[in-house]
């Protein structure tokens, strides 16, 4: 599944620099996650970085985007390739 920042985030910036897939992005209000970037840190972390890091508790799972542990290691590892092809180019 991927994570969602809630309407109570205050723009603290300190989630962004923590996502590991860039997925975390400034939206046209707060912060926003890519879904098709989101891994929940599977493949890099056992948590969820934003999550332990921020400090309004407002990223919760978003239910519209619901991946089981297996479909998240398959994400991580296309978006691996990804970045691996980027650089080499």
């Amino acid at each position: 599944m991927a994570l969602l920042i809630t309407d109570e985030c205050i723009n603290c910036d300190v989630c962004e620099p923590e996502c590991p897939n860039q997925a975390i992005f400034m939206g046209a209000e707060i912060y926003e996650i890519d879904p098709g970037k989101c891994t929940e840190c599977v493949g890099h972390f056992d948590e969820p970085q934003c999550v332990q890091v921020c400090p309004v508790n407002c990223i919760p799972v978003n239910s519209a985007y619901v991946e089981d542990h297996e479909t998240l290691w398959q994400k991580y590892r296309r978006l691996q390739a990804l970045t691996t092809q980027n650089l080499s180019a």
